[in-house]
Order: C-alpha cells, then structure tokens, then sequence
C-alpha cells in the first residue's frame, strides 16, 4: 500500500495539478480564439508540419504525441472532413495508410505557430525566473524518467515542437 501524502505534498500536487490543468485550459481556449484550432489539431498538424515530407503514419503520430490508436483515428477524421490533413494509401503495405498535411493543414498551423508561442511565452516563460526554468526542466526529466524510459532526442523535439 502506498504511503500516505504530507500535508505539504499535498498542498504541492493541488497547487501544481491545478496550474497544469489552467493552463492547458488559457492556452486551448487562445489557441481556439487567435486561430480557429483546437490543440488537438494543433498537435498533430505541428508533428506533420515537422515532418520533411508532410506526411506520417497514423501510429507515429500517436507515437510522438502520446495518444492511444483509437484518439488519433478519431481525430484524424474530424481533421479530415474540415480539409487540414487527407489520408492516402502506402504503396509498400496495402494495410497502411499516411496522414498527409494539406494546403489548409498547412496555413492553418502557420496562423497558430506565432500566436501559440507568444500564449507559451506569456503565461508559463514570463511567470518564471531563469532560476525557476532551470529547476523545472531537471524536475520535468527526472518525473518522466521514473514514469518512462528516456526517449530519443528526436521525439523529443518533435513533441516540444507540438507544445
């Protein structure tokens, strides 16, 4: 059985939790409002634009941005039916199918790179010293290290990419 929390761990999760969850909550809601996209689409049209060619496997863009199968063949068809991405057959597996970045795709996370990064930067870089940046970088790594093997620095900035 785990242990229980301190009273100060548990003043640390709450405030921490709640943090993480309000920003997600400023930034979805801005990246909606400057740019007509979810952070959902944001997501996957930022691991498409990163990518050379424009073009992923289904199952490498779950990879890169951590969802499971199902939620990203949801989305990939909502993303489809409003033109941002199309699916296409792969010639080397008749069962494969590449998601490619259309035009729309294209201009849609142009419009939002700028704006996303100035809400980046304005309610989590600017909130913070040097210090606290530093800090949280080595805390960050060190969580993910205990909740998953390091992953290479390729996914790495294709996933900060997508932030």
């Amino acid at each position: 059985m785990a242990s229980q929390l301190s009273g100060s761990e548990r003043e640390v999760w709450r405030a921490f939790f709640v943090m993480r969850r309000q920003l997600d909550l400023t930034l979805e809601r801005r990246l909606q409002s400057d740019s007509g996209i979810s952070a959902a689409d944001y997501e996957v049209l930022a691991s498409l634009f990163s990518d050379p060619d424009k073009r992923l496997r289904a199952g490498r863009i779950g990879d890169l941005i951590g969802w499971e199968k199902s939620r990203v063949s949801h989305q990939l068809t909502r993303m489809e039916s409003r033109g941002l991405v199309k699916r296409e057959e792969c010639g080397d597996d008749a069962r494969g199918v590449w998601v490619v970045l259309t035009p729309d795709g294209s201009r849609a996370v142009l419009g939002a790179i700028s704006d996303h990064t100035a809400a980046i930067r304005e309610h989590f870089f600017d909130a913070l010293t040097e210090e606290q940046l530093e800090a949280l970088g080595a805390i960050s790594r060190q969580v993910l290290d205990t909740i998953n093997p390091p992953i290479c620095a390729e996914e790495n900035a294709t996933t900060a990419a997508s932030a």
